[in-house]
C-alpha cells in the first residue's frame, strides 16, 4: 500500500503546521525592552544563576510563547510565573520570545 498522495500529504503538513502557536512576528528589541523585569530571576542575557530559574538564552521560540501563554492562562503552574505572566498580552509573549531566541550562547566543553 503507498502513502498519502503529494496534494494530502501537502494539506495535512500545512493543518498540522497551522495547529503550532505562532512565535513569528515578534519583535526582539521591544522583548529586551519588556525582558528587564525577567532578569532578577532569569539573569542578564537570559543566563540565570538561581538553580530554580532556568536559563531562557537560545531558548526555541515556540516553547517559550507555548510556556507564557500556559502561565498566563494557568494551565502551567508556577506560584512565580503565574503571577508574572497574568497580565502579558499574546504580543508582549511573542516579544519576549523574539528577544530571548534569538539571544546567541557559546557552550564550551568541560576542562
Amino acid at each position: 500500500m503507498r502513502g498519502p498522495s503529494k496534494p494530502l500529504g501537502l494539506a495535512l503538513a500545512a493543518l498540522l503546521l497551522g495547529a503550532l502557536p505562532a512565535a513569528a512576528g515578534g519583535d526582539a528589541a521591544a522583548g529586551r525592552k519588556r525582558a528587564a523585569a525577567c532578569q532578577a530571576c532569569h539573569g542578564l542575557d537570559g543566563l540565570s544563576k538561581l538553580p530554580e530559574a532556568p536559563n531562557l538564552a537560545g531558548q526555541v521560540e515556540v516553547y517559550l510563547v507555548k510556556a507564557l501563554r500556559e502561565y498566563r492562562d494557568g494551565t502551567r503552574r508556577n506560584a512565580v510565573m503565574n503571577v508574572v505572566a497574568k497580565d502579558l498580552t499574546d504580543a508582549e509573549i511573542d516579544d519576549l520570545a523574539a528577544y530571548y531566541g534569538g539571544l546567541q550562547i557559546e557552550v564550551l566543553p568541560p576542562g
